[in-house]
């Protein structure tokens, strides 16, 4: 259906924007946003996995690009980010020259960790992804929304994907955002949830159920793949490392319930790592303004 539109130049009535995860390569969503709303391009609902649910929820309660920017990377330079300490095993593998004081210390926070992941399902409290989104969006909610907006989740321990579109917005954003293992399963409404990247990292098909025929689904791809250079060295990097494969193949099934596939190039950032905001912006940015003129064609703009 949607290659016998492209070839009879079928015009769509708006569309669907779908933001994937990723944590820190998500903020190239900032840049696909700016972009879209430059060219007049807003989106008639947003349907967010995990990081792409919270920017898609700001975004739906607030439609204005540089403000979200703004609001972003005020948080990433806040105090109140800075101690939120996310958990990470990523530094048990550095090779980086350190004082031996660091390095008591950094053991002494793995012991935790691995001694916390043998006992536990996690190694963080969800009421800290709550605290996230509750900075973000306020007092909003799913019915305030400017944008219609949907969030996916995965319900634990059965495993269904649930796309959220009312009750509690902070809630389903905390739980869309609950990476396995290091945060606790959100519970609402009497069931818990997890990331809603483990059933669909690139929201498309989810997406398209909103869309309907009449309505493009324009999908941003921040996924990561395995960096071929740097092989894994320890248990919690072979982990890593695998679910970064079956990640990768998810996101490609994914992808083809998209009709416009943007993809910004976000390299090999962990989902913890922040430290690149303004490329990783400028990344989304670059790859979106490249698809304007498809997209302008397809909707008849």
């Amino acid at each position: 259906m949607n290659l016998l539109g492209h070839i009879l130049g079928r015009h769509y009535k708006g569309f669907v924007l779908a933001l994937a995860g990723g944590g820190g390569r998500g903020l190239a969503h900032l840049g696909a946003i700016k972009a879209l709303e430059e060219n007049n391009l807003r989106p008639d609902a947003i349907v967010g996995t995990s990081i792409g649910a919270l920017f898609g929820a700001m975004y739906a309660l607030n439609p204005d690009a540089d403000a979200l920017r703004r609001q972003v990377f005020e948080f990433l330079e806040s105090d109140f980010f800075h101690k939120l300490n996310l958990p990470s095993m990523h530094d048990a593998d550095s090779e980086v020259d350190e004082s031996w004081l660091t390095r008591l210390s950094t053991i002494a926070r793995q012991t935790i960790l691995y001694t916390r992941a043998m006992t536990d399902i996690a190694v963080a409290s969800d009421s800290v992804l709550a605290e996230v989104a509750g900075v973000f969006c306020g007092k909003g909610g799913f019915a305030t929304a400017k944008i219609p907006l949907h969030i996916t989740a995965v319900r634990f321990p059965g495993g269904e994907c649930k796309l959220f579109s009312s009750g509690d917005l902070c809630k389903a954003l905390a739980a869309s955002m609950a990476v396995p293992g290091v945060f606790e399963p959100v519970e609402i409404d009497g069931y818990r949830y997890l990331d809603g990247g483990l059933a669909s990292e690139v929201p498309a098909m989810e997406a398209r159920s909103v869309a309907g025929e009449n309505k493009l689904v324009v999908a941003i791809n921040t996924g990561a793949r395995p960096d071929p250079e740097h092989a894994p060295t320890n248990v919690m990097g072979m982990l890593d490392w695998s679910a970064q494969v079956k990640s990768l193949y998810l996101r490609q099934y994914e992808k083809a319930h998209a009709d416009v596939l943007i993809e910004p190039l976000v390299g090999y950032t962990q989902w913890d790592d922040f430290s690149n905001s303004d490329d990783e912006v400028g990344r989304g940015y670059a790859a979106t303004i490249e698809k304007i003129p498809e997209l302008h064609r397809l909707l008849g703009s």
